[in-house]
C-alpha cells in the first residue's frame, strides 16, 4: 500500500486523504495565494487528482474560482482552507498545513516577483512558474 496522510480543515469537518507522493512541494508569492491564506506566502504541496481523496464532509466542501486556474475548496462550516484544484494543470494542491504528517520538503519558489516576504534558503526563485506550466521559467536572486 502506498504512503497515505489524513488531515483536514480547521474543525474537522472535512477530512483528506492523500497518497503516494507529491510531484512538487514549494512556496507560492502571487497576492492571489497571499490574500487567500492571509499570510506573506503559500506553502504548497501538488498531487495528482487520483491520489487526493476527500473522505468526511464532501458535502461541506464550498469552493470560489476567481478565475479559471484556480479552483479554491473550504469548509462551510469553520471557513477552514482544504485545498485549490488546478485543472489546467491537472494537479491538486493540497495545502501543507492541511496534512501535517506529509514532511514538507519545498523545491522551488514561484511567483517571486510578486513576493512581500523574502526567503534566503538556496531553493529556486521564479519569477512566475515554471515554462512547463506557462511561465516564463525565468529565476531571481535571492
Amino acid at each position: 500500500m502506498p504512503d497515505s496522510h489524513s488531515g483536514s480543515c480547521f474543525c474537522g469537518a472535512v477530512t483528506v486523504e492523500v497518497t503516494g507522493a507529491p510531484e512538487a512541494m514549494g512556496y507560492c508569492h502571487c497576492a492571489s495565494c497571499r490574500s487567500w491564506s492571509a499570510g506573506p506566502v503559500n506553502a504548497f504541496t501538488l498531487w495528482k487528482p487520483e491520489n487526493v481523496t476527500v473522505t468526511k464532509g464532501a458535502d461541506k466542501l464550498g469552493h470560489y474560482a476567481k478565475t479559471e486556474v484556480s479552483d479554491r475548496k473550504f469548509c462551510t462550516v469553520c471557513g477552514g482552507h482544504v485545498l485549490t484544484n488546478h485543472p489546467g494543470l491537472g494537479l491538486v494542491d493540497v495545502y501543507a498545513a492541511t496534512i501535517p504528517t506529509v514532511a514538507f520538503v519545498p523545491g522551488v519558489h514561484v511567483n517571486y516577483a510578486e513576493t512581500v516576504l523574502r526567503m534566503k534558503d538556496g531553493l529556486p526563485k521564479l519569477r512566475d512558474f515554471p515554462a512547463a506550466f506557462g511561465g516564463s521559467g525565468e529565476t531571481m536572486p535571492e
